[in-house]
């Protein structure tokens, strides 16, 4: 062979081997290249949906990007042409969760039409090496001006672990609206027009000198309203009873109780568990049933008393539980017992709705009727249920029969009067002059 075909062949040789090089080269680079392309654009979540916000509302952005991370985020508020940057950050190492808290108070905004605009970017090559881009924007209506509440009512004499009725009227539509007390809130419901109507009670655990009656109402922005109201609370006298617990009392009745409670050494200690935790979760309950009411009245006149029945208990009054010659627990009853003969019929006191007809802890089995506008009236220890949940029954119909279910000695019934889910003194709604006094002339406002 020639020597200058011999180059000439190496030559060739070589020329293939940078060739394959090349392609190999490029197809690293693609490679590269497209694993750092990736297409999938930043997820935002938390702008408000409500269409109307105020300065004080939260927002609570997130913006995510489990690919290469985000580079930078920017979120501008505009108003009439005019821009304000509320967050603008870059991020020299990828961040794959960005969160921030903030509002639109003290950005010099004004009551109006306001556009929220969200961007963000991540470290992708695709784009030309821009990465990709999220955009987002919402519309809102900015509201700072907090309800107007003018009271309908204007004697409010409320006993101690007594109920009320107050009246008044919002200058504008409300998400929530009622009676604050501590850590208590009454809802109040809307009637005709601008006019609310909102059953309230004084806690028992409250003294007539804390705390501050109020009625509260917030807008659809969130701009809280807030109102006194002239109202006095008479102090309360309550009973005080000493309450023996037995072996026998432990044997016959805790025993049933042992399977909530399965870690608890003896009888004793399953007494206390029930006596304390299972009665604040059956109160707490109480408080969730206490919603599912109407926004009209449902009764009529006074309550109905269970007839020929002794009043065994009264409301309010405190006990200390006895064991072996020792207070072992003190707790507070919070309503009327009355016990006649055993298995005695239990007429519903006035008219509603069945909201709740089955067994709940230390209540045993129970039934609790609707009355609206979040009063109930409560019926336990029951030995036997007539009616179910969303039956209507009328004043006097029979719903049960008395027994001694649940935390019970003997055979009784636990009745009890609710506003909002919260115990008031059922012997008020026994009086009907009471009800004429406190009740009656607050409800006619609705036919006006």
């Amino acid at each position: 062979m020639k020597k200058g075909a011999l180059g000439m062949g190496k030559k060739r040789g070589i020329g293939k081997y940078m060739a394959v090089l090349a392609i190999l080269a490029v197809a690293g680079l693609a490679g590269v290249y497209f694993w750092h392309a990736e297409g999938q654009r930043p997820v935002l979540s938390g702008l408000p949906e409500q269409s109307k916000i105020s300065p004080d509302t939260l927002i609570h952005l997130q913006i995510t990007d489990a690919g290469s991370g985000l580079r930078m985020v920017r979120v501008i508020a505009e108003q009439k042409n005019r821009k304000r940057v509320l967050v603008e950050e870059s991020f020299s190492q990828p961040m794959t969760t960005w969160e921030k808290e903030l509002t639109l108070a003290q950005n010099g905004l004004s009551d109006d039409g306001l556009r929220l605009h969200v961007e963000a970017r991540d470290r992708s090559w695709t784009n030309w090496l821009q990465g990709n881009t999220l955009t987002a924007q919402a519309s809102y209506q900015l509201d700072s001006r907090p309800p107007r509440i003018s009271m309908e009512s204007f004697e409010h004499n409320v006993r101690q672990g007594g109920a009320g009725l107050a009246a008044f009227r919002v200058s504008e539509p409300v998400s929530r609206a009622g009676i604050q007390i501590e850590d208590f809130f009454f809802p109040a419901y809307a009637q005709s027009g601008d006019l609310y109507l909102c059953f309230f009670s004084f806690p028992f655990p409250l003294q007539p000198r804390e705390g501050e009656l109020q009625v509260t109402a917030t807008d659809k922005a969130g701009n809280v309203g807030r109102a006194g109201f002239h109202h006095y609370i008479n102090s309360g006298r309550f009973d005080q009873s000493h309450l023996r617990v037995s072996e026998g009392f432990l044997r016959t009745v805790i025993v049933n109780f042992e399977d909530d409670f399965p870690d608890q050494d003896s009888l004793l200690d399953v007494f206390l568990k029930v006596n304390r935790e299972m009665r604040a979760h059956n109160r707490s309950r109480l408080r969730e049933i206490g919603r599912e009411t109407s926004s009209t009245p449902l009764w009529s006149g006074r309550f109905l008393r269970q007839p020929n029945a002794s009043r065994e208990a009264r409301f309010g009054t405190h006990r200390k539980y006895v064991y072996q010659g020792e207070v072992i627990d003190e707790q507070t009853h919070l309503g009327i017992d009355l016990a006649s003969i055993a298995r005695a019929e239990v007429p519903a006191a006035n008219s509603g709705q069945v909201v709740f007809a089955d067994w709940m802890g230390i209540y045993g089995q129970v039934v609790i009727i609707d009355h609206g506008l979040g009063l109930q009236s409560l019926y336990a220890h029951l030995s036997q249920i007539s009616v179910r949940p969303g039956d209507t029954v009328s004043k006097g119909q029979i719903i049960g029969r008395t027994g001694a279910t649940g935390l019970a000695g003997g055979d009784h019934l636990h009745f009890g009067m609710l506003v909002s889910g919260v115990p008031v003194n059922p012997v008020e709604w026994w009086d009907e002059t009471w009800i004429g006094n406190n009740i009656s002339s607050k409800l006619s406002l609705i036919k006006e």
